[in-house]
């Protein structure tokens, strides 16, 4: 289904002094799949990749009749075809859109149910699970996108997100994007610095005994 929109986010590397607090703010400026993915969700969140083509994870705005006529016609369509992995996604991206975080990660469900194998498919229900709170689920989601795709980026990507702002995990979040670094040391972040850059900004800040990160922009 990919439809994981990569979520903005700007970016660069600097000199020393300034580095640590800008691999910080850059972070926060990002994130896509979107996750990301997207990425997902209360207190400010930040943009993360989370849908095969990388999907904004704060709260969206309310929905527009555009996007309530689109669901209506996609919940019409998996009445007529339900056996369509497709459509079912396609619904769950609707819902994304629309701000239904429940019904997305339903729609996501009944299509993984049809096709088990989709990692882009995990990686948006994943963004769903952090908008609605719920990050260890999210955490799951993107596992789950890997375990399917050892070689899927923007799952990574998102787990190490949500395991620095949301978990306060900077070492698992380290360890995250490092397993990334390995399949690709060249992945952008929204925020333009390569994953290689990311981490050895955020190892340089353990070291120098960084403790918490300021609440990430949504």
């Amino acid at each position: 289904m990919a439809k994981t929109k990569t979520d903005p986010t700007p970016a660069g590397y600097v000199q020393k002094g300034t580095l640590y607090i800008v691999a910080v703010v850059c972070v926060a400026l990002g994130f896509f799949g979107g996750i990301v993915f997207s990425a997902l969700k209360s207190v400010p969140n930040p943009p993360i990749p989370g849908m095969g083509a990388s999907r904004q994870t704060e709260a969206p705005p309310a929905a527009s009749s555009e996007q309530m006529m689109r669901v209506g016609a996609l919940e019409e369509e998996t009445k007529k075809v339900p056996e369509k992995s497709e459509t079912w996604a396609e619904l769950g991206n609707a819902y994304f859109d629309a701000g239904q975080s429940e019904k997305a990660i339903q729609a996501y469900e009944k299509s993984l149910a049809l096709k088990p194998d989709n990692a882009d498919v995990m990686t948006d229900m994943g963004v769903m699970y952090r908008r609605m709170g719920q990050p260890q689920k999210a955490i799951a989601a993107f596992e789950r996108a890997m375990a399917a795709d050892p070689r899927h980026e923007i799952s990574r990507y998102n787990k190490g997100i949500i395991l620095l702002h949301d978990l306060s995990d900077m070492e698992g979040a380290i360890s995250a994007w490092e397993d990334l670094v390995r399949i690709n040391p060249d992945y952008k972040a929204p925020t333009g610095q390569t994953i290689k850059q990311m981490v050895e900004a955020f190892k340089s800040r353990k070291n120098m005994g960084a403790s918490k990160e300021p609440n990430p922009k949504s």
